[in-house]
């Protein structure tokens, strides 16, 4: 199988995505014969070039964080950009990775839902869509507590690599939790209460020299 990857991710090479799709294509590969062209959409200002990497394409993955509820605004530009290709006939087979800093699963289900739709304006054979939450900080994690996301992320990726389909099981295990249990939510809610939750972001903030701006809006209007 020749497959066409697509990191959508704003961050690149540095960027949580390219760490899972690292491992779901070692899996993919696993089995000979099997072939991937790898693009960061974020290098890439040539878009006709991606276009026609899409189109030439057999198989497509597009992968991407979720970013606010939906995907980066580079994602929706390559997206937007595949109008041309809508109800063709011979376009790939497309599937879909969306991870996120939200633990639970339900936050990226719309863009789900999306993403399905995309896939049949664009009469491209849907795979699916492998959704997982509480990736945020997985640069940062000890190898005990990745080993078990890589390794089904490998797993996922080697039963692609023979049969084509995400397999069920593993998407649903790699989603979980849905929804956050009742125990979660009070911790959750007395990190934000003590200022814990806002430790990474406030750090992320100051290395980019946006923490003094972190409380600007720029698009409201004074009536």
């Amino acid at each position: 199988m020749k497959l066409t990857v697509f990191n959508g991710s704003p961050r690149g090479k540095k960027s949580n995505t390219a760490i899972l799709l690292e491992h779901f294509l070692k899996g993919f590969m696993e089995t000979e014969g099997n072939s991937y062209e790898f693009e960061y959409i974020v290098d890439n200002k040539d878009e006709e070039r991606l276009i026609e990497m899409f189109k030439d394409a057999s198989n497509v993955i597009l992968a991407f964080p979720l970013y606010t509820g939906c995907m980066p605004g580079i994602v929706k530009s390559f997206i937007d950009n595949l109008k041309p290709l809508c109800g063709k006939q011979d376009n790939p087979g497309i599937g879909f990775v969306v991870q996120g800093g939200f633990p639970e699963a339900y936050q990226s289900r719309f863009v789900e839902r999306y993403l399905k739709k995309l896939a049949k304006r664009l009469k491209c054979q849907y795979i699916g869509c492998v959704v997982k939450g509480g990736i945020e900080t997985i640069r940062m994690m000890p190898q005990f507590m990745t080993k078990k996301i890589f390794n089904d992320f490998y797993e996922l990726g080697k039963i692609y690599g023979r049969s084509g389909k995400f397999n069920e099981e593993l998407l649903k295990k790699l989603a979980d939790p849905e929804h956050l249990s009742a125990v979660r939510r009070l911790f959750f809610r007395f990190a934000r209460l003590t200022g814990m939750a806002h430790i990474y972001w406030n750090k992320q903030l100051k290395e980019n020299n946006a923490f003094e701006k972190r409380f600007d809006k720029p698009y409201t209007r004074s009536i």
